[in-house]
Formats: C-alpha cells, structure tokens, sequence
C-alpha cells in the first residue's frame, strides 16, 4: 500500500527532474539557434538577446546553401545515422534476447565480453580500424562509417536491452511456445513490443554521437562525395578566420534531426529512464 502510494510522487519528481535537465541542456541550442539569424557584430556584441530589426541576418544560411554541398552532406549522415541505428537496435536485441533467456557455457563471460565494448573506446584502435577499411577497400565509403558506428553501439544496446528484456514474463514466452510459435517469432511478436521504452532510449543515446561524430569521417571517409554533415560544416572554421554566421547556421541545420528524433521518442525515452525509479 504505501508503495503504492509513493509511486506517483516518486514519477512525477522523476518528471520534474528530467525536464529540468532537458531545460538546462536545450539552452545552448537556443542560444546556437538565436546567433544564427544575426549579424556577426550582433553575435559577440550580445550574445544572448533575441534578433531584432538591426540585427537580424539570413547571411549564414545563404553562405551554407552556397557555398558546399550541404544537402549531400545531410544525406550522408542520415544514411549512417539511420542504417547504423537499424543494426545496432536489431543485432543489440538479438544478442540481449540470448543473453537473457538461454543459458549455455560462458553465458556471463560473453556478457562481460560485450560490456568491455562501454568502457574501452573505439577510438584506441583508429589506426587497426582504418588498416582493416584500407586492405578492405572502404575507405571513403558510407559502409566504412556503419561498420564502425555499429560496432560501437552494440554494447550498449545489448547491456540496457539485456536487463529489460530479463524482466519480460516467463509465462508470456512459454504460452507463445505452447501455442507453436518459433523463437524468432517470439522475439518479434511478443519481446520487443514490451521493450521498446529501451529500444527509443538505446537509439537516442546512439544517434547523438553518430550524427556529431567528426573523428571517423575525418579518417575514414573525407572525400567530398561521402562528408557528413559535422564534417561538412568544418570547410567554415579556418586557421585564421572564421565564418561564425556559417558554422551556427550550419550547426543549427544539423540540430534538427536529433530534436525531431528527440520529440518522436521523448515518452518512450522517459519511460525508459525511469521504469527502475518507478518500481
């Protein structure tokens, strides 16, 4: 009874602090977003006032739409964002699902294993990874970028998925067994439409470094035909000038896809986050 009774509290302090924390980390993209319709004078004179008559320009977005090809750039990062989180959300599942309901020998070293991939960063072995893409023949390819992404998400993925998909029903599972259905119907059918609060929540956490990423394009993929847009907008940021108007409208274009992601999946992200407060 009383815990009953404290849920409710406890969800909307949950809420409330989330909300809190999304204010606070929104507001230098409102202030990215403001600068980009003004001058350059107005940007260092105030740089926290809103654009008015005096101050109000459209000269960086001119200066991107002309100046590079930024809609080749936006349709190179969507094409990895998107691929990379379609196989890090279906083969992060996959291997969460068998971690979780199947026991077999090295059962827990493979989990250990997988979750090595979190706190050894990718990057330590930039120079093994770009070999592998040379001898390949990928370099300066998209392939090259969501095999790296991929293989970057997936522990992640597979260390939250695992434990919401340890607390799915039994009973659930072993009715659909009992009804004919196969394993990977099951998994389809019955497991990920109850995970999909984790499912929003890995594919938010992953988005944001892929689409900002600068490192890997840099390395693996700098021609022209194959930039992303974080990569893109570097052709404004120079040794000794730089055009600040581009770059924050540049900047401001590239926020977009992840605030719309952000809108889409925001309830199953909070349900995500909080299902263990809410316990």
């Amino acid at each position: 009874m009383n815990k009953a009774r404290r849920s409710p509290g406890t969800t909307f302090a949950a809420h409330a602090v989330l909300i809190t924390y999304t204010l606070i980390a929104l507001f230098p993209v409102f202030v990215i977003l403001i600068n980009s319709f003004k001058t350059r004078k107005a940007i260092f004179r105030e740089p926290l006032a809103l654009p008015n008559v005096d101050s109000f320009s459209m000269i960086g977005y001119e200066t991107v739409l002309k100046q590079g090809d930024f809609f080749l750039y936006f349709q190179n990062s969507m094409i990895v964002t998107v691929v990379s989180l379609t196989l890090i959300l279906l083969f992060g599942a996959m291997a969460a699902f068998a971690l979780a309901e199947y026991r077999f020998r090295f059962n827990t070293l493979m989990g250990l294993y997988l979750a090595l991939g979190i706190m050894i960063p990718i990057r330590i072995g930039t120079v093994a990874i770009l070999e592998m893409m040379v001898s390949t023949g990928l370099v300066n390819t998209l392939t090259a970028l969501i095999l790296v992404y991929t293989a970057q998400g997936l522990p992640l993925a597979v260390f939250i998925l695992s434990e919401f998909m340890k607390g799915v029903s039994d009973d659930l599972k072993n009715a659909g067994r009992i009804d004919g259905l196969s394993e990977y119907k099951i998994f389809f059918r019955l497991v990920l439409p109850l995970v999909r609060p984790a499912m929003a929540t890995v594919a938010v956490f992953n988005m944001i470094p892929i689409w900002n990423d600068l490192w890997f394009p840099l390395i693996l993929a700098p021609s022209e035909e194959v930039k992303t847009l974080t990569l893109g907008s570097q052709v404004f940021i120079g040794q000794f000038v730089t055009d600040w108007n581009a770059v924050l409208s540049a900047l401001s274009m590239a926020i977009l896809p992840v605030m719309i992601l952000y809108v889409i999946f925001s309830r199953q992200l909070i349900r995500g986050i909080t299902s263990g407060a809410v316990k």
